[in-house]
């Protein structure tokens, strides 16, 4: 029986997730509306908050458009100098 690797999720992927439920909780939109707006179940809302999945750049989009803000203002104040891998 082989063991599941636990994938930690990376740093910008939990940002992006804060950030979304930063928004979404300002607008005073339920996971469940936000999901219904862009065509995805809650769930999958929850998973993008927590940063266990990662958000696609189509679903960053729609997520821009159904919370009013640029795809940019996910990543906004974001320290990019300590993340840089290279």
């Amino acid at each position: 029986m082989t063991k599941k690797a636990v994938r930690t999720p990376h740093p910008v992927d939990v940002y992006v997730g804060r950030k979304l439920r930063m928004r979404r909780t300002i607008l005073g939109m339920s996971q469940s509306e936000l999901g219904d707006s862009i065509g995805i179940s809650f769930q999958q809302v929850q998973k993008y908050e927590r940063g266990s999945n990662r958000i696609s750049a189509s679903k960053l989009w729609d997520f821009s458009r159904a919370l009013n803000v640029t795809p940019g203002y996910f990543f906004d104040g974001f320290p990019v100098e300590e993340n840089i891998e290279g």
